[in-house]
């Protein structure tokens, strides 16, 4: 009964993770060590997915602004420990993501400026323009949520809707607009997008393309068709459009209905499930009560925006391992060692639905877990990654892990020197 309750509320607090109604926030918002930070007091903004470390959790997006698009120079971002990442409407992680995807952020301040992994630019950066562009390096490159249009749509309660095709040798634009699935209260307004022969469309369990869609009369061959207002979801990206035309999106993919989209979320939530067991569960720790040699008590909260099948698996009784890591989620392993043979061993003694909402970054899962044997990084407020003992015993690539237990900026690799001083 436990293990279906605690699917349930994981479930509910991943559902949503939207940002409906947010305004920008006036002030510029710092996170504090243990404590979730309010997604409405987050900076959002959207951009093209430039460059991904995906080791060190973090990488450069292009944000758009009311200037030319490609004049805009990559603005390195991170992401939190607790960062929720989603593609394709399910979890997700850095690795996943196509360079070239467009994405929508909401972000904060670098917690620690000393240990950020990504340069640390003035408080006011949001202001000021680059190039023409206004906004397009702000300070807020800490990420909480990080969303691919679907995923972002899907939380939102949003449609594309298509209005007409213009199409020629299986290229061609679409004009449609995001809506509300129900009862918008604003006008949408219209966007022209484009596609060509390598857009993917979805149907059912069929992949298909455009030749398809006009070898069955679906879409003409060549010339303009109205599109009615069916109703899809598109993956968008951007690439160099002829005609200087500096500011329109491209389709990779378009979802024609809802079976189509759940059958991608079902691939990517299987694909960043298998990942999870291998690389552990993220939290952090609220409280240690110590022992006599040794021994002690964590009290700790997982982090949120898991599939909750990673949630059931942990039980009350159950054989478990906890292991310190860096804010980027890398273990700290002592040299070739893996994280099995460095981790605290013990069980998990309880598994807690806290009663309060969870605030976006959290389960709202909290576990006591008791060890023999407590190691240095299990400490309160600090991030810590835990596995049940029946997940997969996995050793980590070297990028991975942080050797002889250092957890300090100038271990990682690359450096941040890797990023222009913006």
């Amino acid at each position: 009964m436990l293990a279906c309750s605690l699917v349930v509320h994981a479930s509910a607090a991943n559902e949503e993770p939207g940002t409906k109604n947010q305004e920008q926030p006036t002030e510029p918002f710092r996170p504090e060590a243990g404590k979730f930070p309010p997604l409405g007091k987050a900076h959002s903004y959207r951009g093209e997915l430039i460059f991904v470390d995906h080791a060190n959790r973090r990488g450069s997006i292009r944000v758009t602004s009311g200037g030319i698009f490609r004049f805009t120079a990559p603005h390195p971002f991170a992401l939190l420990p607790y960062a929720v990442v989603r593609y394709h409407g399910a979890p997700a992680d850095l690795r996943d993501i196509p360079l070239g995807t467009m994405l929508h952020v909401s972000a904060f301040l670098p917690p620690d400026p000393k240990t950020s992994a990504v340069p640390v630019l003035p408080v006011n950066s949001r202001e000021k323009t680059k190039a023409g562009n206004l906004g397009t390096a702000p300070a807020e490159n800490h990420i909480l949520l990080l969303e691919d249009e679907p995923s972002h749509c899907m939380s939102e309660g949003l449609v594309w809707k298509l209005k007409e095709l213009e199409i020629k040798n299986r290229e061609g634009t679409i004009l449609a607009s995001r809506e509300a699935k129900k009862d918008a209260n604003t006008k949408p307004s219209d966007e022209t997008l484009t596609f060509d022969a390598a857009t993917r469309v979805w149907r059912g369990r069929e992949c298909l393309r455009i030749e398809h869609l006009i070898a069955d009369g679906i879409w003409p061959a060549e010339g303009k068709k109205a599109l009615g207002g069916q109703a899809v979801q598109f993956g968008i990206t951007w690439r160099p459009t002829p005609g200087g035309v500096f500011g329109r999106f491209h389709l990779s993919d378009i979802w024609f209905d809802d079976d189509a989209m759940q059958n991608s979320v079902r691939h990517q939530t299987e694909l960043h499930k298998a990942f999870t067991r291998g690389r552990w569960l993220p939290a952090w720790i609220d409280a240690v009560e110590y022992g006599k040699f040794g021994r002690a008590t964590v009290t700790a909260t997982l982090f949120g925006g898991m599939d909750p099948g990673l949630y059931a698996d942990f039980k009350p009784g159950i054989a478990a391992l906890m292991n310190g890591v860096e804010n980027t989620l890398k273990h700290t392993e002592g040299g070739t060692a893996g994280p099995t043979q460095m981790a605290a061993r013990g069980k998990l003694l309880d598994v807690t639905q806290l009663p309060d909402p969870a605030p976006l970054g959290s389960s709202g899962i909290q576990i006591r877990f008791e060890t023999d044997l407590i190691t240095e990084g299990l400490r309160p407020t600090r991030i810590v990654k835990v596995r049940p003992a029946s997940w997969p015993d996995v050793h980590l690539p070297r990028e991975e892990y942080l050797g002889n237990g250092a957890s300090n900026i100038d271990e990682r690799f690359p450096t941040p020197d890797i990023f222009p001083k913006y």
